[in-house]
């Protein structure tokens, strides 16, 4: 293979196109702790703010974020859990396991680069900080498309998106497809049927991140990327529809230390994402993500990774 000029390896690598990563800021788990803190205070759960904070992390390209990111979330699970439903370890692992699956969920908004090298940076953090977490984490694939289950992971997909976009879903597919006549069948087809509807069954320990969580990525992915503000309003509204609609109760598994315990736990959730669908929680989601994305903003004078136009010299209105 030829070998690149001397020029064209410089102009990829411009510092104007900005072709790294974004550095975690110093101050960005402080910036996180005030995010739960505000949502153990406001009870809505200790999923959102992890979920939020981890998809707006993806969106911004700042994989070493995700590092404080962890320790915080698994000592957060910790706390909220009795000594005989969880350790350390477990908190570790499962804190591990639904930041990857945020991870990959985020694709369906941001693209695969940025999930890719995201991810892959998380791993080699994992395997040099905690090996045995490293070596714990699921291998198993559980979103492969056979000729078996292909009819229902189109139909899982076409649920999902009713549910979103219910009583519009029809009338958007539509107007997608008077776009483009593939465009409703790859969004359908590539990303709410096998990545963003949860597979069914045991999934060999991989996180799950369910209904209404996946509008909080969603939410947060679109609002860190600036620009979509059609699509943030819709999946606020989608958040809205999966409690209307009582996803959020079955969301949620019970502990596994005992029925009455985790269904206790699986309540608190549960009415956790109802307060978070209302006007002050929705608000609250924005902020939280605008807060992030101004600290990863002053790290890099640059707009902390976003896609949109770099936001030096300017401070988002929301603040915490």
């Amino acid at each position: 293979m030829s070998k690149l000029s001397p020029s064209l390896k410089g102009l990829i690598n411009a510092p104007f196109a900005r072709p790294g990563q974004t550095p975690a800021p110093r101050n960005i788990e402080a910036v996180y702790t005030k995010i739960a803190d505000e949502a153990r205070e406001r009870k809505y759960g200790e999923k959102p703010w992890l979920a939020l904070s981890a998809a707006a992390t993806f969106t911004l390209n700042s994989p070493s974020s995700l590092e404080p990111l962890l320790t915080l979330a698994s000592s957060r699970l910790s706390l909220s859990s009795s000594p005989s439903s969880s350790t350390s370890s477990n908190s570790l692992l499962e804190s591990a396991e639904f930041i990857r699956e945020i991870g990959l969920k985020c694709i369906s908004f941001n693209g695969i680069p940025r999930t890719i090298n995201s991810l892959n940076a998380f791993r080699s953090f994992l395997s040099s900080t905690h090996p045995q977490l490293s070596s714990s984490l699921s291998t198993t694939p559980s979103r492969q498309t056979t000729p078996q289950n292909i009819a229902s992971v189109h139909a899982r997909g076409r649920q999902l998106w009713e549910s979103v976009y219910t009583p519009l879903d029809a009338k958007l597919e539509a107007k997608l497809a008077e776009a483009h006549p593939d465009l409703p069948v790859h969004i359908l087809g590539s990303h709410y049927g096998p990545l963003l509807s949860d597979p069914s069954g045991e999934r060999n320990g991989l996180g799950s991140v369910g209904r209404s969580l996946t509008s909080v990525v969603a939410i947060a992915c679109l609002r860190t990327q600036t620009g979509v503000g059609p699509q943030v309003l819709s999946h606020v509204f989608g958040l809205r529809k999966a409690v209307e609609q009582g996803a959020h109760v079955s969301e949620f598994s019970p502990a596994a230390s005992g029925a009455k315990e985790g269904e206790e736990k699986k309540g608190e959730e549960a009415e956790g994402i109802e307060r978070l669908a209302s006007d002050e929680g929705c608000e609250w989601i924005l902020k939280s993500v605008d807060a992030i994305s101004e600290a990863m903003a002053a790290q890099d004078g640059q707009g902390g990774g976003g896609f949109a136009t770099p936001m030096t010299g300017r401070k988002r209105e929301s603040k915490l």
